[in-house]
C-alpha cells in the first residue's frame, strides 16, 4: 500500500517556499518514484561579481596564456579554479575513504 502523502500547503512568496523546504522532508509531501528527470538546456549558472586584486605580473602571464588558447583571460581564471576545486574535492574525498578504511 503506498504511503499517504501530506498536501503541499499554499505559499505566498518564494522566500515562504524556501523556509517551508528548509524545515521539511519532501518524500512527506512528494513520491519521487514517479518523477520524470527535466532537462533546462538554457539555464546558465547564476554569476555574482567580485573584485580580486593580482600582482600585474600574474595578470599578465594569465593573459598570455589565455592569448595562446585563444579565451578570455578571465574565462581562463573560472577554468583554473574550477579545476583546483575538482581536484581539492577529490582529496577531501579520497581522505575522508583513507580515514573509513583505518
Amino acid at each position: 500500500m503506498p504511503k499517504k502523502l501530506n498536501a503541499i500547503p499554499p505559499f505566498e512568496s518564494e522566500d515562504d517556499e524556501r523556509a517551508f523546504w528548509a524545515t521539511h522532508d519532501s518524500t512527506e509531501f512528494i513520491n519521487w518514484e514517479d518523477a520524470e528527470e527535466t532537462v533546462f538546456p538554457k539555464l546558465k549558472p547564476s554569476t555574482r561579481t567580485i573584485s580580486l586584486r593580482l600582482p600585474e605580473f600574474m595578470l599578465d602571464e594569465l593573459r598570455l596564456i589565455a592569448n595562446k588558447r585563444d579565451v578570455p583571460y578571465q574565462s581562463l581564471i573560472k577554468m583554473f579554479l574550477q579545476e583546483r576545486i575538482d581536484e581539492e574535492l577529490r582529496r577531501s574525498v579520497a581522505g575522508s575513504v583513507d580515514k573509513v578504511l583505518e
